[in-house]
């Protein structure tokens, strides 16, 4: 028999920590089990990262795809800002873009949703966007939990949560 984790893709901006959203949703996430799956980078990956890793008693741990940039060399370098001190399982990857360019196949951004037993996306821009999409397109529970924030052309089949516990509930619904 297999042992299938259960793997919450957090999702947001990687400029803005949210961490009104992030931190809540990062300790319920760690007390409950689950693993964490972020992009590995700044902004909302540090925050709900850094709040599931100091949780005391968590029961999960926190992963993050991290891009790489392919040299000419051969080598594959990593942006000083990947990964974050709360990655615990940084999965390396070949694949430099994000932002705008969140859709296209060279980035990791397909990883990060198609990891993920269901996707949270809080506040974010063209990365997240493209993120949310993609567990749309690839039929994977997702959820936006948005604060005062938001991201653009949020899908309508896409529910907005305005609490942690409606968050909670559709995770639970995701997962029965």
């Amino acid at each position: 028999m297999v042992n299938r984790r259960i793997v919450i893709g957090v999702m947001g901006s990687g400029g803005e920590e949210h961490i009104d959203l992030a931190e809540p949703l990062g300790r319920y996430l760690a007390e409950s089990g689950f693993d964490l799956l972020t992009g590995g980078g700044k902004g909302v990956m540090t925050s709900v990262s850094r709040s599931f890793a100091q949780t005391p008693g968590k029961r999960g741990i926190v992963m993050g795809v991290i891009p790489g940039h392919p040299q000419e060399d051969g080598r594959c370098e990593t942006h000083p800002d990947y990964p974050n001190e709360w990655i615990e399982l940084p999965i390396y990857t070949h694949l430099p873009d994000s932002g705008s360019r969140g859709w296209d196949a060279s980035s990791r951004n397909h990883i990060n949703v198609l990891t993920s037993t269901v996707v949270v996306a809080l506040p974010g821009s063209d990365g997240t966007k493209s993120e949310v999409h993609l567990a749309v397109q690839y039929g994977r529970p997702v959820i936006a939990f948005l604060g005062e924030g938001s991201i653009p052309d949020l899908p309508d089949e896409v529910s907005v949560a305005k609490s942690l516990d409606e968050v909670k509930a559709f995770i639970d619904s995701a997962i029965a």
